[in-house]
């Protein structure tokens, strides 16, 4: 099982690799015109950033001699062996490789996976305590719920869509308080954006299903509904908190009639995406969520925030608290940087025309 897992990081690596080697030649390219002209001030200038650079390399990735590695344990939902490594996981690797962490020289991971079952996860948390790795990091409130429940010594460094002061993970944004900080993908106000975009779309939209788990902490539901009302857009709501609910709830959506779908993003959700999108495309409406896995599935848009951008951040934090820092008092960051993803060609099947002024405003498009 770890074999596998080991085989994707090393895919990752090799092709973060190949991307270097190429901006490198680009780099070095675009410089060699200019070396003639400069070539003295560029040898002194080489000698100076060497010795700078040596220096702070050995600062970050250098090990005391005798020294170990730190090990982190890496919590993870599904399995070693679920295809290509998510951005968001490649992004939290890039992060700390730019950092110098490297696995297996100047830091360690400990994987353990849950198969996609949340008892699971209890289990494989208490693993890595008796194991006394010095942090652990993992995606999702479920996890970060687990890991509190099972330590309250060991660094915790988490990013989730649940709203972490509402699902009582931290005591504040601010200050986290006890052993856990991180980052929230949550950003409820943009929730309402999505009927606004779809109105735009389809400004004879009237109505809406909207799938939602109760289970999940945020007030997306909320914006939602206050948006509805405001362009007289009829909602029907339609729940799940278990993967066991999600037939049930397709087929009292196929019993209904309405313009559109709209889907709260959450692990659970998200795991459903690629047939939630089959729905809504036999039933020719547009589907709208809040993560681009969402639109790359199949639906019609996805607004929300970039959740790789802001999952990158896990690796400062992980450096934060390795150089001697408390969880306790870095701030749980939130997102600054959101994107809108249109799927053209998804639109084109089920007969809709995207406006220019939505296209001009899209950061992706998907054809």
């Amino acid at each position: 099982m770890i074999s596998d897992f080991a085989m994707r990081i090393a895919v990752w690596k090799n092709q973060a690799e190949v991307r270097r080697e190429h901006m490198s030649k680009r780099r070095w390219i675009g410089s060699h015109s200019r070396k003639v002209l400069k070539s003295a001030i560029n040898r002194k200038s080489a000698i100076l950033v060497g010795a700078l650079l040596s220096a702070l390399c050995s600062t970050v990735q250098a090990q005391p001699q005798g020294k170990s590695p730190p090990r982190v344990g890496w919590l993870w939902y599904g399995s070693a062996q679920a295809g290509p490594l998510p951005s968001i996981e490649t992004s939290i690797i890039d992060g700390l490789q730019e950092l110098g962490y490297v696995d297996g020289k100047t830091i360690v991971f400990e994987h353990r996976f849950a198969e996609g079952r949340p008892e699971k996860l209890p289990e494989i948390v208490a693993a890595l305590v008796r194991q006394k790795v010095d942090i652990i990091i993992g995606l999702g409130g479920d996890i970060a719920a687990a890991a509190k429940k099972a330590t309250r010594t060991v660094p915790i460094v988490v990013g989730t869509s649940d709203d972490p002061v509402r699902a009582a993970i931290i005591s504040s944004l601010a200050r986290p308080g006890g052993n856990i900080t991180g980052v929230t993908f949550v950003m409820d106000e943009l929730a309402g954006k999505r009927i606004q975009l779809l109105k735009e779309i389809n400004p004879k939209l009237s109505s809406s299903g909207v799938l939602w788990n109760p289970a999940h902490a945020d007030n997306e539901l909320r914006e939602i509904q206050i948006t509805a009302k405001e362009f007289n857009v009829q909602l029907r709501l339609f729940k799940v908190e278990r993967m066991d609910e999600f037939d049930n709830a397709l087929s009292a959506m196929k019993k209904e009639k309405f313009d559109a779908l709209i889907v709260v993003p959450s692990r659970l959700t998200s795991l459903r995406r690629s047939q939630l999108a089959g729905f809504a495309l036999k039933a020719r409406i547009p589907m709208a969520s809040g993560w681009r896995e969402f639109a790359e599935a199949g639906g019609l848009l996805s607004y929300g925030p970039n959740r790789a951008q802001i999952a990158r951040r896990i690796a400062y934090y992980v450096d934060r608290i390795l150089k001697g820092a408390k969880p306790a008092d870095l701030p749980v960051e939130t997102p600054t940087k959101f994107e809108l993803v249109i799927n053209l060609k998804t639109a084109q099947e089920i007969g809709l025309t995207i406006p220019q002024s939505v296209l001009y405003r899209a950061d992706t498009v998907i054809r």
